[in-house]
């Protein structure tokens, strides 16, 4: 067994090392990274109206992924488990919770769900942690995840537990913390260790993963973090140009330049309702400068967006590209074709992901070994349909004999919920057709 008190401190220490990149993740989400902010002289340009300008496409990007990401059950070999699972994840709030946990995964490259027991076996405690606050190590040859630790701060202390196959540990730190201190990576103290009687680390990693060694995860952000820089740039540019040379400036030649008593020069022309310009001098000559055009700079943004888009897998209108909509439900289909196969290689990597949380919840209410049950995770359609597209797709498969239950689950995208509800709801019906009284077979 590892000392805990070294274990937290290498852990503390993976932390702390995250903590910076997680920070500017975290500040191109929100749209507050330091290209989103303008330079002090664009901000006196603009008579300081203006001080943040941010044109948030990292997280158009991010959120138009996880907006399809919507899990909507589980599948066992007994209908009734998928049920009960299902049950203990809306119990904890797992419906909204699901959409944080990809969130996060798709803008931070990860975060994580804690399977533990609640107040009763029976009701499983599931949670969704922050990549900012826990941290996983993992077999190099197997990719298990061997231990975990969980960090957080609440009022002078700092806190962390320790996820083991065999053990779960509770620490404090040994030393108060001050605001605006960091976080000591030394001087743990053990308040408790418990037996985990799972025989596995009850942390599940939602690892967006890009390639083989993306252990930490890749934010689906990487890619238009830098063009998100230049769309701020160009359209702060294009608001000093506006204000300044967008409107056409006067020009006025033969006038003796008149001074105030400090020696600078006094307009001599004053913006009165008529706004008239008059010299008595004959030899005075006026004329117009020609506004600058903002052109350059639409075609410029138009550019930027556009690349945006294509890295991205995001579709004309999602970027006010194109002008109006796509005119026909075929059209939008077509243009949202890459973001939903974006969407369903999301599915497949964090599936087996909620398959594990299942199976940790399964194990917790019945003390049974994780690997006990098989178990798949039903997703809704990510694609576009109408309700007259997916009633017309599952009558024609209804029509050469598909299994109404797998029209009801591929066409229609049902919940084994739903679906069992719609087969008790049928019997019934056929039972009052038939005339036969229910009651009266019961013995």
């Amino acid at each position: 067994m590892v000392n805990p008190i070294d274990l937290a401190a290498t852990f503390s220490d993976q932390l702390d090392a995250q903590a910076s990149d997680l920070a500017a993740l975290d500040q191109y989400l929100e749209g507050t990274q330091p290209a989103a902010f303008l330079s002090p002289e664009s901000r006196k340009a603009l008579g300081n109206r203006l001080q943040v300008l941010s044109v948030n496409f990292p997280r158009l990007v991010v959120t138009s992924i996880a907006e399809r990401l919507n899990l909507e059950g589980f599948r066992t070999e007994d209908p009734a488990v998928g049920s009960e699972l299902w049950r203990v994840m809306k119990r904890n709030r797992m419906i909204d919770g699901a959409a944080t946990a990809h969130m996060e995964a798709l803008a931070l490259g990860r975060s994580f769900v804690i399977v533990w027991a609640g107040r009763t076996p029976e009701t499983p405690l599931v949670t969704v942690e922050s990549a900012r606050q826990v941290a996983v190590t993992r077999d190099p040859a197997t990719g298990e995840v061997v231990a975990a630790a969980k960090r957080w701060v609440a009022g002078d202390r700092a806190y962390m537990t320790l996820y083991e196959r065999d053990h779960i540990t509770r620490l404090i730190s040994a030393e108060t913390i001050t605001s605006g201190t960091a976080i000591p990576t030394g001087g743990w103290q053990v308040r408790e260790t418990l037996d985990n009687p799972l025989g596995v680390v009850p942390v599940v990693p939602f690892i967006n993963r890009g390639r083989l060694l993306d252990t930490l995860g890749r934010s689906e952000m990487s890619d238009v973090m830098g063009l998100a820089d230049a769309v701020n740039k160009v359209t702060s540019d294009m608001l000093v140009t506006s204000e300044f040379y967008a409107r056409p400036r006067r020009w006025a030649t033969g006038l003796e330049i008149m001074e105030d008593d400090e020696g600078n020069p006094v307009n001599p022309f004053t913006d009165g309702p008529d706004r008239v310009w008059q010299s008595e001098s004959p030899e005075t000559r006026y004329g117009q400068f020609d506004g600058a055009r903002l052109d350059g700079y639409s075609d410029s943004l138009a550019t930027l967006t556009q690349q945006i888009g294509a890295l991205a897998g995001l579709p004309p209108h999602y970027l006010g590209l194109n002008g109006d909509q796509p005119p026909s439900a075929d059209a939008i289909r077509s243009a949202e074709a890459s973001l939903v196969a974006i969407a369903r290689a999301r599915m497949r990597t964090f599936g087996d992901d909620w398959a594990d949380v299942a199976r940790l919840i399964y194990a917790v209410r019945h003390g049974v070994d994780v690997d006990t049950l098989e178990v798949d995770t039903v997703w809704s359609d990510p694609e576009t349909r109408t309700p007259a597209q997916s009633a017309d797709a599952a009558a024609k498969l209804r029509g050469v004999g598909v299994a109404l239950s797998t029209v009801q689950d591929i066409s229609l995208g049902w919940t084994p919920e739903q679906i069992e509800a719609d087969r008790v709801a049928r019997r019934s019906e056929a039972l009052d057709a038939s005339g036969v009284d229910l009651a009266a077979l019961l013995p």
